[in-house]
């Protein structure tokens, strides 16, 4: 049997919630001040039972975590957020200590994880490079040896000798992710930080990590994006609660991810602790799925034309701001995208402060269940607050006036073709 890559045994992590880590050093107003607040802790805390106690305390992030992954795997890891997955991986990269259990890992690792990771704000690309590449492992001689294929795969050669802290999260995820992949590690480990950049470069690294497998190494691939895992997972781990329920081929895990993440609403308040990707400058409030004359509906008949509003508070001035709504099926390939800046209009002020937004649709979407995402990002694509799946549709077969449905008993395709059709016979019998 093949030594695996990854040996993960009984992982858990546990999180005392406001303990402070590591010694603190205090002045004396500060000294009096905690010993105050601490006396009167205690009282309020009598009443607590020490179950409680504990409980309140306590929070496990992780908790009896065990699978092996095999070289030459791809391993998709999904869940909601709040699941475990960032704290899994930190783990695995040797930047948060577990608990108990324990992590055997067999070759070089190069991680992916937050944009930023590794970098220094003052030093340019070129430095960067350098500065990334040591950490990750990797000696000079060979840092210079891929330097300029670092470079190409980033595409940054205008702003290489520019300080990394006037570039835009997508930049800094290019050139991480370049740095990181052509480290040839053994063990590659990439966390959702890979949906800060444009669809074009996630294509690329996504071809990057089959290269890594091809090559026989191994690829741990968190995302929220179920049409990537699908494509490029051989395998698939789901995440909830901080426990691994389900191990197993990736359509297996997939399916059950979407269905236990379905919403029912097609017109809801967004929970301020909603799956969402923000830099907490803008948060979505609600949604929802209109007909055209603004009414919000549970379902869309066949052919019916409809509107997404939705309410976006931003908590500061955004110069350069363009709103999106994005139209998905349930495996998270997406179907429609729409933003404010389409078709060339430019990007527009937004005062701090609460918006309504409305996008009306034409298009005809085909019989099946569908899934909204919104967003509000900046022009150079920062993105200040974005919730996948924010809603869901059901698009019925009948039409509108009852008097007419989807001919077909199977659904083909997303949406309804404006084709024109001819045909010549061109010989005869």
């Amino acid at each position: 049997m093949p030594h695996p890559a990854i040996r993960v045994r009984e992982l858990s992590k546990h999180y005392r919630l406001g303990a402070v880590q590591g010694p603190a050093y205090h002045t004396l107003r500060d000294q009096i001040s905690d010993w105050c607040y601490a006396s009167l802790r205690k009282v309020w805390r009598r009443s607590e039972t020490p179950s409680a106690r504990r409980a309140n305390n306590s929070f496990w992030a992780l908790r009896d975590i065990s699978f092996d992954v095999q070289p030459g795997e791809i391993v998709g890891v999904v869940g909601r957020n709040g699941a475990g997955k960032s704290t899994f991986l930190k783990i695995l990269s040797r930047i948060t200590e577990p608990t108990s259990g324990r992590v055997e890992m067999y070759g070089r690792v190069g991680s992916l994880l937050e944009v930023g990771t590794g970098f220094h704000p003052e030093l340019t690309g070129r430095e960067n490079i350098y500065l990334n590449g040591a950490i990750l492992g990797m000696s000079r001689r060979e840092i210079q040896r891929k330097f300029d294929d670092i470079v190409e795969f980033a595409e940054i050669g205008r702003f290489l000798d520019t300080p990394v802290k006037r570039y835009s999260s997508g930049m800094y995820v290019r050139l991480a992710f370049a740095v990181a992949s052509h480290l040839e590690p053994e063990i590659l480990i990439v966390d959702e930080v890979l949906a800060v950049g444009d669809a074009q470069f996630q294509q690329k690294c996504l071809g990057r990590m089959n290269e890594v497998r091809r090559d026989g190494r191994t690829v741990l691939f968190v995302s929220h994006n179920m049409a990537a895992v699908r494509s490029l997972c051989t395998r698939a781990l789901l995440l909830e609660k901080g426990k691994v329920v389900l191990d197993g081929g990736t359509a297996e895990v997939v399916d059950r991810y979407l269905q236990a993440g379905q919403v029912a609403e097609s017109c809801r308040e967004i929970p301020v602790d909603a799956e969402r990707m923000t830099n907490g400058q803008a948060r979505m409030l609600r949604i929802a799925v209109c007909d055209i004359e603004g009414q919000p509906v549970s379902q869309l008949y066949y052919g019916q034309p409809f509107r997404v509003t939705f309410a976006c508070e931003l908590f500061e001035d955004l110069p350069d701001g363009h709103f999106e709504v994005s139209v998905s099926n349930t495996d998270g390939t997406h179907i429609l995208y729409s933003t404010t800046i389409d078709g060339g209009r430019p990007a527009q002020y937004l005062a701090a402060g609460r918006h309504e937004v409305t996008a009306q649709f034409d298009t005809v979407l085909l019989p099946r269940r569908y899934l909204l995402d919104i967003g509000v990002h900046r022009a150079d694509g920062t993105t200040l607050d974005f919730v996948p799946r924010a809603c869901a549709i059901d698009v019925q077969r009948l039409s509108a006036a009852s008097q007419g449905h989807y001919p077909w008993p199977t659904t083909r395709g997303h949406v309804a073709a404006h084709a024109t059709w001819r045909s010549d016979c061109i010989t005869s019998l």
